[in-house]
């Protein structure tokens, strides 16, 4: 069996990335990750995001989002930004903001960024941080490290990210608008979609209100 394994975000299926992994003999562990896209021990995590998908995320404020959850869940976590990144100043005249955000979540959020060419680039980048944490230095891999929370403001704020699309971002606008982590729950469809939108809004309601029912062998779900 092989001795490194990265456990991936399901997401990243037809990446090219995992197959590339299990071309170089990793055990790929398709798992659906609460935060980044690779898994590698207990302190490493790798975002991967494509030239494109970063200049969205940097203009519809993902980006931010991301590398706070990033930093608060592992000591390590490293953003790829894989693609022709000298090409950006095609793809946008925004080129100097997109810069500016990187730069940002490296200084602001201890995120490490790192450039890559292709898929395959970016899973040998994978592959030898995998090798070197699990092999080299006998590090473990954890799925998820629940973060330390010292105060009571931290401890709502993560109660209210584990809501379904709620970010770092979105939980402060929650808790600033509502007070309380029960007058989110009790809040309507209505009151939720000023802040969340309605969509958003219409799913984190039906995790709070959904009763817990039976399948026809009885199990619950």
């Amino acid at each position: 069996m092989p001795s490194i394994r990265v456990y991936v975000d399901e997401r990243e299926k037809g990446s090219g990335v995992p197959e590339a992994l299990a071309e170089m003999g990793v055990a790929v562990i398709y798992q659906r990750l609460d935060v980044g896209d690779y898994l590698v021990s207990d302190e490493i995590v790798f975002e991967r995001k494509t030239v494109d998908d970063l200049v969205r995320s940097v203009f519809d404020g993902r980006l931010f989002d991301q590398a706070r959850r990033l930093a608060e869940t592992y000591p390590k976590p490293v953003i790829i930004v894989e693609g022709r990144f000298d090409k950006l100043w095609e793809k946008t005249g925004k080129a100097i903001q997109v810069r500016q955000a990187l730069l940002a979540v490296a200084l602001d959020y201890g995120v490490r960024i790192i450039y890559t060419r292709d898929p395959g680039d970016t899973a040998r980048v994978i592959y030898y941080v995998a090798r070197r944490e699990q092999v080299e230095r006998k590090k473990t891999v954890v799925i998820h490290r629940k973060p330390r929370l010292s105060t009571l403001r931290e401890k709502q704020l993560y109660v209210l990210q584990s809501l379904p699309g709620v970010g770092p971002r979105l939980a402060e606008k929650l808790l600033e608008y509502f007070g309380s982590v029960e007058d989110v729950c009790k809040a309507s469809v209505v009151e939720l979609s000023r802040i969340l939108g309605e969509a958003r809004a219409r799913e984190v309601y039906r995790v709070i209100h959904a009763k817990l029912g039976k399948r026809n062998d009885g199990k619950l779900f």
